[in-house]
């Protein structure tokens, strides 16, 4: 299990904005990722160090996205103004999750613009919108995560802030999360009523960066 992408959901301006400023912050642009149809939700990506990526996603008008809970996340965070969506977990094996959690994982896919797909699993989705500091889990099926050739930034996630509990967290993932990500800092604070991914802050080549 390793910290796999951060999903950020875009502001009330839309996809192309919210990857331009954010792009802009981090000095790098993000990819076209293409468009989730089973979720009702389209992405742009940009890979960074550690074989990890930051995900800019946005909801679309279909009827997908009313059904699946992912879009219906993606679109609960961005009608409050767009932020920190999730912060996400791959794993080799699904099937421990699933028996632990008692669901099964539903199949995810994205559709790139050149027409090639990416495929997964994933589970969680509903934990995350009854407690957004929880995390969900993704099996990938595909090797590709992101996007084919895409190029890898200079950029590393040096640190994540979540507002939580680290025993509830570790109840959900079944096991301490200084064990599944020990290459990076988590600073636990305070929710406030807020629970949820509040900051991540970043290694660039212009120098720390916090979003």
């Amino acid at each position: 299990m390793r910290l796999d992408h951060l999903s950020f959901a875009v502001t009330p301006d839309g996809l192309a904005a919210s990857a331009a400023h954010l792009g802009e912050q981090l000095g790098e642009d993000f990819n076209d990722g293409g468009i989730h149809p089973r979720f009702g939700t389209t992405n742009m990506t940009l890979p960074i160090q550690g074989g990890r990526y930051v995900e800019l996603v946005q909801v679309l008008d279909h009827p997908a996205a009313d059904k699946a809970p992912f879009g219906q996340a993606v679109r609960a965070r961005s009608d409050a103004g767009g932020g920190w969506l999730a912060w996400v977990l791959a794993v080799d094996d699904m099937a421990p999750f699933e028996e632990r959690l008692g669901r099964s994982a539903a199949p995810g896919a994205r559709v790139l613009p050149t027409g090639e797909q990416l495929a997964w699993t994933q589970l969680g989705i509903k934990g995350l919108q009854a407690d957004p500091q929880l995390p969900f889990f993704v099996h990938w099926e595909s090797e590709e995560r992101y996007h084919p050739g895409a190029r890898l930034s200079q950029i590393a996630l040096k640190r994540i802030v979540i507002a939580g509990d680290p025993d509830r967290v570790r109840d959900w993932i079944g096991g301490r999360i200084d064990e599944v990500i020990d290459d990076l800092e988590v600073e636990w604070v305070s929710p406030n009523g807020n629970p949820g991914l509040m900051a991540a802050v970043f290694d660039t080549p212009r120098g720390e960066v916090v979003i």
